[in-house]
């Protein structure tokens, strides 16, 4: 009887199964649909906005080729991960979403100087070219800044400070200026030999491309689809994030395999939402502290944010960031994104420029991505607490650093990544330390990577920022930062070693790490391997099908010293918040795998990111990497 029961039993799940996905729908959207249609593959819809309104969970929107010019408000979300909103490109299909238009009618001016008027209503209720960016931590370097932009044949032109600028013969940078008055708006735009009404000339008319505008639309997946023009505003943490496509203080979503492009500001946002505090704190850190028990206030917990995965984009033209985050990205994977050319005009500042920028990036893991021509590549700022930044790529981010670690008490994990940017010449500060890590942290964890030039430390006493109880949003305490409790383990230092160090309030262990071509140990080093006229003639070289490092290696590095392998167990606990090194998912680490995921000598395993004991001039391919198993 009781076998009965169980099949009767297993055949009711399957069968509530099979009709939860009988019912849901697959809608189709076309250049050619129209949104009346039933959204079926033979009657499309034309608008994807169409589908998002009638997409329910379990549902899926299928955009098929063309240019889409709208702005994706999604009304709601899915229920769990097993019943999300897919929005997807049709497979094969190139599918291109556009907060732009075409604009036509540009009048000769003189030199290549053309201008255009526009009524406003042709904007709705959002004119960018009377948006000016401003907010906590920006500096607009003395002038005005908007978030319109003029783009020829897909490349944006460079926004004047005046108007006779634009009037001017144009050089290799072509500019552009907008005046707004009550009726109409007045682009005037520099366009070198080229007819603008010949061309393709678009103009920013949309914040946003894909974005709620309402927190906890969760569980929303949207992939392989190509993202251009948005009139991103400046998203600094205390206020809304709104990027070209963001999450909106929601859980769950999946970002992948999209080619997200040219924001005035930020590409993806996983942010916070906006309250009457925004762009007021900017004057202490009390105000961030502020801003994180209102978010707590505001539902900031694991149960209810965060969790999303953001996976294989393409991230470039940004001048802001890549991805940023303001509490919004704990319990994340951010891994395997190509991330470039971002804050490279550097027209204006702040505090929030890097391929990544992330406020507690609580338990996340950071992996796998590709980030070169930045301003900084990976900057977690504040409550990097669990979170692991692993098997990177960085180079040529002709900025301050690779990797800039900002009033965190750890632990933090930092593995396995590449940091080729070499930056000869002294810092005005230490802020634009040129170093290929800034620690303005401690409780860090730093094991098999290759910095090609070291590692800069200061403290930060005048702040007090917070730990987190484990695996959680709740705030343990607040401490300022002394400094040291860094644990360094089989890190190769090339040009530049520790800088700073030795003016650590807490003691840090190091122990393995290789030290060529004059890069110095710190005092704590009690067992440096120093090399000082080894040069490993490292060469970052593009080839058909990826990038190859070469790199020379020494198969007396493992000869000559013995190693330990990294663990848990070896990294101990991390002194403020008093909790042990462990992944994201809470499991203990073993750094038994090399960058490609090869096994390494557990007994003594070779130093700097590859497992590669016989030493030699090798050419590795290091981007693309299919993830470690």
């Amino acid at each position: 009887m009781k076998r009965q029961a169980k099949t009767i039993c297993t055949s009711f799940v399957v069968l509530a199964i099979t009709a939860s996905a009988a019912m849901a729908r697959e809608y189709h959207v076309s250049v050619t649909g129209d949104d009346g249609n039933d959204g079926s593959v033979e009657q499309p819809l034309k608008t994807i906005s169409a589908a998002a309104r009638l997409a329910q969970p379990g549902d899926v929107v299928t955009v098929h080729a063309g240019v889409y010019r709208e702005r994706i408000t999604p009304p709601r979300g899915g229920t769990s991960d097993q019943k999300r909103i897919t929005y997807q490109a049709a497979p094969g299909e190139e599918v291109v979403i556009k907060g732009s238009e075409v604009v036509k009618g540009w009048q000769k001016v003189q030199h290549d100087t053309w201008k255009v008027g526009i009524a406003n209503d042709f904007f709705g209720d959002f004119n960018p070219y009377s948006d000016l960016i401003s907010g906590d931590w920006f500096n607009a370097k003395g002038r005005e800044h908007h978030t319109g932009a003029v783009y020829l044949n897909g490349h944006w032109l460079t926004e004047a400070a005046k108007l006779d600028e634009v009037q001017q013969p144009a050089d290799d940078t072509s500019l552009w200026f907008g005046q707004v008055d009550e009726e109409s708006t007045t682009i005037w735009a520099q366009f070198k030999g080229v007819d603008p009404n010949e061309a393709q000339v678009e103009i920013n008319v949309r914040q946003t491309v894909f974005y709620p505008d309402k927190p906890g639309v969760n569980y929303v997946t949207v992939r392989g689809l190509t993202m251009k023009h948005a009139a991103t505003p400046w998203a600094p943490p205390t206020a809304e994030q709104i990027g070209l496509i963001g999450t909106h203080w929601s859980k769950g979503w999946i970002i992948e395999n999209n080619d997200i492009r040219y924001s005035t500001c930020v590409g993806v946002t996983l942010g916070k939402y906006g309250d009457q505090w925004d762009n007021t704190s900017a004057n202490s850190a009390e105000g961030y502290v502020k801003t994180i028990e209102r978010a707590l206030e505001n539902g900031w917990s694991k149960d209810n944010i965060g969790h999303h995965i953001v996976r294989d984009n393409h991230i470039a033209f940004c001048e802001q960031a890549g991805i940023v985050g303001s509490l919004g990205a704990i319990f994340s994977r951010i891994t395997g994104n190509d991330i470039h050319d971002i804050h490279m005009r550097r027209l204006f500042t702040g505090a929030e420029m890097g391929g990544i920028k992330i406020h507690a990036a609580i338990d996340t893991e950071i992996s796998g991505n590709h980030i070169y021509r930045t301003t900084r590549g990976i900057w977690l700022d504040w409550m990097a607490q669990g979170a692991r930044v692993t098997r990177n790529l960085l180079h040529d981010n002709d900025g301050t650093q690779d990797l800039f670690f900002e009033v965190n008490h750890g632990p933090f994990m930092v593995d396995h990544n590449i940091c080729l940017s070499w930056f000869p010449g002294k810092p005005s500060s230490h802020w634009q330390a040129r170093r290929s890590v800034l620690d303005v942290s401690q409780g860090g964890a730093y094991a098999h990577n290759l910095f090609l030039a070291g590692i800069l430390f200061h403290t930060e006493l005048r702040r007090d920022t917070p730990f987190m109880k484990a695996g959680s949003t709740e705030v343990g305490g607040l401490r300022n930062i002394p400094g040291g409790d860094d644990r360094f383990y089989s890190n190769v230092f090339v040009n530049g070693g520790f800088d700073g160090y030795d003016k650590a309030g807490l003691p840090s262990w190091t122990s393995g790490n290789v030290f060529l071509n004059k890069a110095q140990p710190s005092t704590f080093d009690k067992s440096p391997l120093l090399r000082p006229d080894f040069d490993p003639e490292i060469k970052l070289v593009e080839k058909s099908d990826g990038l190859y490092l070469e790199i020379t290696l020494d198969k007396a590095w493992a000869e000559e010293t013995s190693r330990p392998l990294v663990t848990t167990g070896l990294l101990g606990k991390a002194k403020i918040p008093d909790l042990p090194f462990e992944q994201p998912d809470g499991s203990a680490y073993r750094l038994d795998t090399d960058y490609f995921g090869k096994k390494r000598n557990a007994a003594n395993p070779f130093p700097g990111p590859f497992a590669i004991p016989e030493g030699g001039k090798q050419i590795v391919k290091v981007w693309p990497v299919a993830p470690p198993e």
